[in-house]
């Protein structure tokens, strides 16, 4: 049954390229003979031509974050399997890849520029302003959910398996992660001073890395800190990780990350068709499982963002990928085949809790794993395949290891974009503007944390998939503007809009009412409630300002005949 699945799933991932893919593809008149801003302001720093099997690799790694993990697992506890499915299926082909596809088509088209600018081009400076606005509050929710499901991931001794493996797989796992970084500093020191090529740091530096998994088992109790001083020192990293060159930190981590992601992709695939493991978790459990976010509708739309459909891709299509796109053609591979690679990513997340019978959900004191510890276990579980079960505490520690990576890679982004828009936003350049964007970016993250319960990263989950999917249905906004400019179809980016927008403005007005509500004064329900009406608020604006562009323009002749 597992195995028809994932060969049913693969097959509908390929015909989502080659039939719907290529037809989107049409709709933008990709031309190769149309010079691309990578080679136009070609500056050897931000504007780089990129050959598209180097792009693609470095796009994945930068969408493919904790996000596609993280998210069908909880929906899946909540939910059962087969919607998770389904949504996920759909959603990738249909609405996520024709995002990140025409975020990056339409970036091209607009010499690179981001999501934001080209909301303020096509809509005007007030809607610019909320876009930015917008985006910042989605931004800091991002780094507070994975800063808390992070730290719960380090926190020592609540793993289902500590019996069995016989060390302490949450600190084993925070060493292992703290070492990764230290590495990344090293590696980053070595290319900038000595300098030597790419394949002599790769073969030394690449399996370092996974030999980190093994030494955190041996020294699985040297860092034992409580949740509430891993989350302080996690967004500690954030702000470093904001501030100093991206060659001292975020390069060196993104390209070993890279092959840690490329790693557990591999082993999930060995676990998927190998493993002969069989479905535990039931396909469906109820329309309404309780609670304030319990119900199916809306809900599982925006508890699985990434993997389906994510507005974070937009930024990182508009921020950094467009800049190296070499021909216009290469937008398709990169953009709309790079979404459809994390959709597979979500799939085999779905599957480590799928075949997790419900004794492998819960830790021996009844406590809930996180979803990081789910995938970790499942992983490991894969993993063991290959080396041996009685490797079983390494491959567990990579599996753990390996989810804690991809957040680092998500945090990283978030914050140094969050810093950008204040910088943008405040009209302060340089190192002092850096140094403010940063600390007003991190304040709102650092009050959630310390206002929150220790592993209430559901709290926040389902506010940052709201977001982040309201941020997807903003950037279709803006592009089903331009193309309505244009005179060219807006059906296959209109009616995804449409969805997701409803879904997510009927998702933030419960949670706006559930938290206002039920808040005790000055909480984290309050601050959940103010921060999700600010988003229906800025939305809403942005939705009534289209409208009006709409209704009062007149058609752009110039830009419709140089589309």
């Amino acid at each position: 049954m597992l195995t028809l699945l994932a060969v049913v799933f693969l097959a509908w991932l390929v015909f989502g390229y080659f039939a719907y893919g290529r037809w989107i593809a049409k709709q933008f008149k990709l031309d190769d003979s149309r010079e691309t801003p990578a080679n136009m302001l070609s500056d050897g720093e931000d504007f780089v031509p990129t050959k598209p099997f180097y792009l693609f690799g470095q796009h994945f790694s930068a969408i493919a974050a904790a996000g596609p993990i993280a998210g069908p697992i909880i929906a899946c506890v909540a939910f059962g399997w087969l919607p998770c499915l389904v949504w996920i299926a759909l959603g990738v082909v249909l609405i996520g890849a024709v995002h990140d596809f025409a975020a990056l088509a339409s970036s091209v088209k607009h010499g690179a520029q981001s999501i934001a600018e080209i909301t303020k081009e096509k809509l005007g400076i007030g809607a610019g302003r909320a876009m930015m606005a917008f985006i910042w509050i989605a931004l800091v929710y991002v780094i507070v959910a994975f800063t808390d499901i992070t730290a719960g991931t380090f926190v020592s001794g609540d793993d289902a398996l500590v019996g069995e493996t016989g060390f302490n797989p949450g600190g084993a796992v925070a060493f292992a992660s703290v070492m990764y970084l230290l590495l990344s500093i090293i590696l980053g020191l070595v290319e900038r001073y000595i300098k030597p090529p790419l394949w002599l740091s790769t073969i030394i530096f690449v399996p370092a890395t996974f030999a980190l998994s093994y030494l955190g088992t041996q020294y699985s109790y040297v860092l034992n800190f409580g949740h509430l001083s891993w989350s302080i020192l996690i967004l500690i990293y954030c702000i470093a990780a904001s501030l100093v060159p991206v060659w001292a930190l975020l390069q060196p981590r993104g390209y070993l990350g890279g092959f840690v992601l490329y790693a557990a992709i591999a082993v999930g695939v060995v676990g998927v068709f190998f493993g002969g493991y069989s479905i535990e978790q039931p396909a469906f459990k109820s329309f309404d499982v309780g609670g304030m976010t319990g119900m199916l509708f809306p809900f599982l739309f925006v508890t699985i963002a990434c993997g389906a459909c994510s507005g974070f891709h937009g930024l990182v299509c508009s921020g950094t990928t467009s800049k190296q796109i070499d021909k216009e053609s290469h937008v398709r591979p990169v953009g709309y085949g790079a979404m459809l690679a994390e959709g597979f990513v979500a799939f085999i997340a779905l599957v480590t809790v799928m075949i997790a019978s419900k004794e492998m959900l819960f830790a021996p004191d009844g406590k809930a794993l996180s979803a990081g510890k789910i995938y970790g276990n499942g992983i490991g579980n894969f993993l063991t395949l290959l080396i041996g079960r009685e490797n079983l505490s390494f491959a567990i520690t990579f599996g753990a290891m390996a989810f804690s990576t991809f957040v680092f890679d998500t945090l990283d982004v978030c914050m140094r974009l969050g810093r950008y828009i204040v910088q943008e936003l405040i009209g302060i350049p340089g190192r002092i503007g850096a140094i403010i964007g940063t600390l007003v970016t991190v304040a709102m993250p650092f009050l959630l944390i310390f206002f929150a319960k220790p592993g209430s990263y559901l709290d926040f989950w389902t506010l940052f998939g709201a977001s982040n999917q309201m941020l997807a249905a903003l950037t279709l906004l803006s592009i089903t503007v331009w193309l309505h400019q244009a005179r060219k179809r807006i059906a296959f980016t209109l009616l995804p809009m449409l969805f997701v927008l409803v879904i997510t403005l009927w998702a933030l007005g419960l949670m706006v009412y559930g938290n206002l509500s039920t808040t005790a004064g000055f909480d984290i329900k309050l601050i959940n409630g103010v921060a999700s009406l600010a988003l229906i608020l800025l939305a809403i604006y942005l939705v009534i300002t289209a409208l009006l562009k709409l209704r009062g323009e007149k058609i752009d002749m110039i830009e419709a005949k140089s589309f």
